[in-house]
């Protein structure tokens, strides 16, 4: 009898509760002012900087004259878009754009996952120290810095390049003025000088991964490989994917920089992207054509906004993440 007054008495366990209120924007303002004082200043910023000048872009449909004005300038629609379509540089520029951009995509993407994988499986902690000090030092070095000392080491006459070669009785090899070494030289100089920063994102992912499945597998007889295989990689794959998505997504507009101070005219043939040709086009000709420098600029942006949902749709699709 007492037991049934007891089970009685006892609330059931699917009881509802009680629905919180929810709180308006002006009580979460007034209780948490502080964070949201903090995120108004990058949001200012990106407004101002990011998305104010986007009103420019209009100059793409028109004959823009710096006397009239960005909206006293002539409309004229689809002009300067269908002038670059119908030059005789589009082919060249779009095809030397997306084949360097997706070579140093496809060879800067593995090494950090190789790296972030080999630092987490080191035992000593030194070592691993070491390491990662040695592969991040690079990122912090200026990309003027990074060209400079890539002449220097391959200079022809004095670099340190053509001086081993010469030891084999080869070269010496111009390698900064032949087009045929341009792309290997900018892509693989870029992965060496990203690959410790990119390798950061990787280590982090791999520090959620539990030390009891590790333990669970070296008892069932794993190797490394198979642990590395079944544990480390399903970990940071979801974060491999959105990188490689976004990476994808800036595939048009890579190192603009570097393709410049790497440039010369020997090797205009494939050093000639689409961002070069805009800069010239813009700032560096004696007679700057703003309209039309603005319409390829937006030409390219919206090849990268397609690249980046069809990259998206087909990751979301196969691989189960996605930006959105």
């Amino acid at each position: 009898m007492a037991i049934d007054t007891l089970v009685r008495r006892t609330p059931t366990q699917g009881a509802a509760r009680p629905a919180k209120k929810k709180l308006g924007l002006g009580e979460r303002l007034r209780r948490h002012w502080q964070l949201y004082a903090m995120l108004a200043l990058p949001l200012i910023w990106l407004a101002i900087f990011a998305y104010w000048p986007m009103y420019g872009a209009i100059i793409a449909f028109k004959d823009y004259n710096v006397v009239d004005g960005i909206f006293g300038s002539r409309w004229v629609g689809f002009k300067h878009f269908e002038r670059f379509v119908e030059s005789y540089q589009f082919g060249r520029l779009l095809k030397n754009t997306l084949v360097l951009y997706t070579y140093e995509l496809l060879a800067t993407f593995w090494p950090p996952i190789l790296l972030a994988l080999g630092l987490n499986m080191a035992r000593r902690r030194w070592y691993r120290r070491s390491v990662q000090l040695i592969t991040y030092a690079p990122h912090f070095i200026s990309t003027v810095v990074v060209v400079g000392l890539i002449v220097v080491l391959v200079d022809p006459n004095t670099g340190v390049l053509n001086q081993f070669l010469g030891h084999f009785g080869i070269g010496p090899l111009d390698v900064l003025n032949d087009p045929s070494y341009f792309r290997h030289l900018y892509v693989w100089s870029g992965a060496w000088q990203t690959m410790g920063f990119s390798a950061i994102i990787y280590l982090a992912a791999l520090t959620s991964v539990s030390p009891e499945l590790h333990e669970a597998a070296i008892v069932d007889g794993a190797s490394r490989l198979r642990r590395i295989w079944h544990i480390d990689l399903p970990a940071i794959r979801p974060v491999a994917v959105i990188l490689l998505i976004l990476n994808i997504g800036s595939i048009m507009s890579g190192g603009f920089e570097k393709v410049l101070l790497l440039q010369n005219t020997l090797n205009l043939q494939t050093s000639e992207v689409i961002d070069t040709y805009v800069y010239k086009l813009g700032f560096a000709s004696q007679v700057p054509q703003f309209s039309y420098a603005a319409a390829i600029g937006l030409f390219r942006s919206l090849i990268g906004l397609v690249l980046l949902v069809l990259a998206n749709t087909i990751a979301r699709r196969f691989a189960k993440s996605s930006l959105w």
